[in-house]
């Protein structure tokens, strides 16, 4: 399955995802590819639709390989036995890792401003990604989302290597792709158009949702003490 680009992918998610609509979900998009992806599925299923932001930490002569990911509230997580295949030591990780988090900080700061994280707490929550290659990244989305107390976690994707999709059936509630190629070699080969994602593409797409009423902005803040405020 081919899409055009990210917004392509999104009308196609969407109508694998119609059967939660009667749960009133949020649509959250890991930054900064799945941000696209996701208004458009919050839009055709009519629901709010927020940034969750989620960072790789990369192999060092491996970049896009993924040993672990930071992601809001803290969280990180790590693969140690992949870290150690590609030589990579506890150090080495941590200092991947916090450069890692300081983007992440940036990014925050640049998305989200003074707005709260969205309450997730007893919700269902969609986390959408643009396609998931290892699935280190969904992972930590999903450990920051059981933490904030979110009731049904599903991971969704319009592409994603089959191993990726088994391991994140075994920490989400539900894993929603369109597909799971059997030769998977890179997200980007699904696509037509896999320009990489601006910072400003990014806020484009978050204030038209908005505008359009996606991202419930006169909702309030996040009053749950369990719910602390504000990733691929």
């Amino acid at each position: 399955m081919r899409f055009r680009d990210r917004r392509d992918a999104g009308r196609a998610l969407a109508g694998a995802l119609r059967h939660l609509t009667a749960n009133d979900p949020v649509v959250l998009g890991l930054a900064r590819g799945g941000v696209p992806v996701a208004v458009e599925v919050a839009a055709e299923l009519g629901t709010a639709v927020d940034v969750l932001v989620v960072r790789k930490v990369g192999a060092l002569h491996q970049p896009e390989l993924a040993v672990g990911a930071v992601a809001e509230d803290g969280v990180t997580i790590v693969d140690s036995r992949l870290a150690s295949r590609v030589g990579m030591d506890d150090a080495a990780v941590e200092a991947v890792a916090a450069r890692e988090r300081a983007e992440l900080e940036r990014r925050l700061r640049r998305y989200r401003g003074d707005r709260d994280a969205r309450n997730v707490h007893d919700r269902t929550v969609i986390v959408v990604d643009d396609g998931i290659a290892t699935g280190a990244t969904a992972r930590a989305a999903v450990e920051v989302l059981r933490a904030r107390g979110a009731a049904h976690v599903v991971v969704a994707a319009p592409v994603a290597s089959r191993p990726a999709a088994a391991r994140l059936r075994e920490v989400a509630d539900e894993v929603v792709c369109l597909s799971t190629p059997r030769g998977f070699l890179a997200v980007g080969e699904a696509y037509d158009d896999f320009t990489a994602t601006s910072d400003a593409e990014v806020v484009a797409a978050l204030a038209e949702a908005d505008r359009g009423g996606g991202t419930e902005a006169g909702e309030g803040t996040d009053d749950d003490p369990t719910t602390p405020p504000p990733g691929r």
